[in-house]
């Protein structure tokens, strides 16, 4: 017998992720991810599992141990613990530290070997975060969500040599150096980072090399200063850089594109594509580009799921994964012709799969390693997501997916529930964020997940559709597929509510001070006044400038600016440590509202970040939840239908 997934079964979760394939291709390292009940936070320890099939077993104890990397030869494992390096034998042993506080106060980064195994990199904090000093601004970037207050401190370049202990501080400057690559001879080391003394303005950023050696100068600019550089990686032949990033600093997809050294042009590699390119991140599943031999292995997003690709010399073409299927983490072994792959899809959080790269094309599926869903949920099954489109007004088409117990009656009440970004996108896999997805489908509700203009996945005009008309231009996505469903006569038109986080949050804001479909709103990570937001968060010169341009629009686009119009009880969900979308944000809707008599709660969660509802802590994510379900509930339980649409 199975049952419904509960709000209470976040404590039970395993979710793998971060796959790391042997060089020999015989064995995967992995980060799994379960809550600790006792201490109220996630924890991270690194298993393995085989590449014949054999099970999966745990490699170390944890609670913060992440980002498994195997040595070149592969008889060592690289990983980070509490924020320290730390190496492991392949056979077996104690993990040792490579790194420590009294000799890396601020902490490592993730390990990168060289080519030869006789170095690591990393990318981190050239000095501890101010604690209680004062902090001194000179640009913007002196803050970053997750971490706080940085004041001059960046991320710089370092090399520690496993066998001396040896730490060597290889860059310096007021920019963040990022995830570095090794030159295929070893001798240099690759890496992006901003351009320019104003850079905090532009957003311009660029490939970066440098030499590894004592003596060597200073790090060298590879390519146009006009562009932004999210992530980079050697050519084989050493002769160029393969980068993910754009020609401009505008919003738009990132590419792939191949960088000479000799710092001409970028040529384009993915564009005819038409998808944007997805290194990996929180919340943005995907992986870095890799090299097959000369053939790229890398990640791009359509239709809302991150899937896989290969280019080659005659063009690009999809790897074999199962319709549904996504990817969130890839790493390849190019002499045993593998790639280990993360994978999700209608029945799973994320299984450790192994791909075959040298079977032609097609070639079969991948192979699933692990079990960790049914290990840690075997009584558990999801209601099933559908998909549908909808044709609005103006001929836009948009994608949604339903969520909706088969068994449930017609003419029940409606959640619609907009993703954040505004430039991410709702998946047709499994989610383990949205808890009170599956719990309010146990209680007769439908949830509407619209990919509304501005989505990831259908490609760059549809993504820059909303670039200047926040909530101008997608208030419709949502509202007519809404009056669709009620047409249908799938949901009840008094019992509508509507949520989102981030920006999600900002239109739900939007949409109640213009509709009047809604019986309650619950916004979380909220966005309410434009103008403020541009100045107190991490994101706001990219947000305002680049998002939505001039100061009048950032008013005219602001909730806030039309609060009058809000007549929805209104629940706000936001974190006080939350640097992306500050808590101020959520604090003037609740005055908004508040002084002008509407119902209105306000919830905050000391030091949640931007994404705790991602990562935070386990009580602080299944309240978010609960609280949710409790307040649609209560408010469209009974309710006259107010017209307007």
């Amino acid at each position: 017998m199975t049952r419904p997934l509960t709000i209470d079964d976040i404590h039970r979760f395993e979710i793998p992720g971060d796959p790391a394939l042997s060089p020999d291709g015989t064995r995967i390292a992995y980060t799994l991810t379960t809550q600790d009940a006792a201490h109220d936070r996630p924890a991270g320890a690194i298993w393995e599992v085989p590449g014949d099939g054999g099970p999966a077993r745990r490699l170390t104890h944890g609670p913060d141990d992440a980002a498994p990397r195997w040595s070149p030869d592969g008889t060592r494992l690289a990983f980070l613990r509490a924020g320290q390096l730390y190496l492991l034998p392949a056979g077996a042993g104690e993990p040792v530290a490579l790194t420590t506080p009294d000799r890396c106060p601020a902490g490592a980064g993730v390990p990168v070997w060289s080519p030869d195994g006789s170095r690591i990199a990393f990318s981190a904090p050239a000095s501890p975060r101010p604690e209680t000093e004062p902090v001194v601004i000179d640009t913007l970037g002196w803050k970053a969500d997750g971490t706080g207050l940085l004041g001059p401190v960046r991320n710089q370049l370092f090399v520690v040599e496993p066998a001396s202990g040896e730490i060597r501080q290889l860059t310096s400057g007021g920019h963040h150096a990022g995830q570095p690559a090794w030159s295929p001879d070893g001798a240099a080391l690759a890496y992006p980072s901003a351009v320019g003394d104003d850079a905090d303005l532009t957003g311009a950023s660029a490939a970066y090399v440098v030499a590894v050696a004592a003596d060597a100068p200073a790090p060298r600019r590879i390519g146009p200063a006009t562009g932004r550089t999210g992530a980079v990686v050697w050519f084989p032949d050493g002769t160029a850089l393969l980068t993910v990033g754009r020609t401009t600093t505008g919003i738009g997809h990132f590419e792939l594109l191949r960088q000479p050294l000799d710092g001409s042009a970028p040529e384009p590699l993915s564009a005819a594509l038409d998808r944007n390119v997805m290194p990996g991140g929180p919340g943005y599943p995907g992986a870095l580009p890799q090299f097959h031999g000369a053939d790229i292995v890398f990640c791009a997003r359509d239709r809302g799921a991150t899937r896989l690709y290969r280019r080659t010399a005659a063009g690009i073409t999809e790897l074999p994964l199962p319709a549904g299927t996504a990817v969130g983490g890839c790493s390849v072994a190019t002499a045993a012709g593998r790639a280990a792959l993360l994978v999700s899809d209608a029945a799973s959080f994320g299984e450790i799969a192994l791909l075959g790269l040298d079977a032609g094309t097609p070639g079969p599926p991948p192979e699933r390693l692990t079990a960790h869903m049914a290990r840690s949920l075997p009584d558990v099954a999801l209601h099933p997501v559908t998909e549908r489109e909808f044709t609005i007004a103006d001929g836009t088409v948009v994608h949604a997916l339903i969520v909706r117990d088969p068994q449930a009656p017609a003419g029940g009440p409606l959640l619609v529930d907009v993703h954040g970004g505004p430039h991410n996108a709702w998946a047709p896999q499994a989610d383990p964020v949205h808890l009170y997805h599956q719990e309010l489908a146990s209680r007769g509700w439908t949830i509407l997940l619209p990919n509304v203009r501005g989505s990831d996945g259908y490609g760059e005009s549809f993504y820059t559709a909303a670039v200047g008309a926040w909530g101008e231009a997608d208030e419709r996505d949502v509202l007519e597929p809404v009056a669709t469903l009620v047409a249908e006569g799938l949901v009840d038109p008094a019992r509508i509510a509507l949520t989102g986080y981030s920006y999600g949050g900002y239109l739900t804001c939007w949409l109640t001070t213009r509709s009047e479909v809604f019986a309650a709103a619950v916004p979380g990570g909220v966005v309410t006044d434009l103008t403020s937001m541009a100045g107190t968060s991490d994101e706001g010169q990219v947000l305002t400038v680049h998002e939505i341009g001039t100061p009048e629009r950032l008013t005219e686009l602001s909730p806030l600016h039309h609060a009058d119009g809000v007549r929805a009880p209104t629940l706000i969900l936001h974190g006080t440590a939350d640097d992306t979308c500050p808590a101020g944000q959520a604090e003037q809707w609740f005055h908004a509202l508040r002084s002008r008599d509407v119902p209105a709660r306000l919830v905050l969660y000391p030091g949640g970040s931007h994404l705790f509802i991602l990562n935070g802590r386990p009580s602080h994510r299944a309240d978010y939840a609960r609280r949710l379900i409790d307040w649609v509930t209560a408010h469209t339980t009974t309710r006259t239908p107010l017209k307007g649409n």
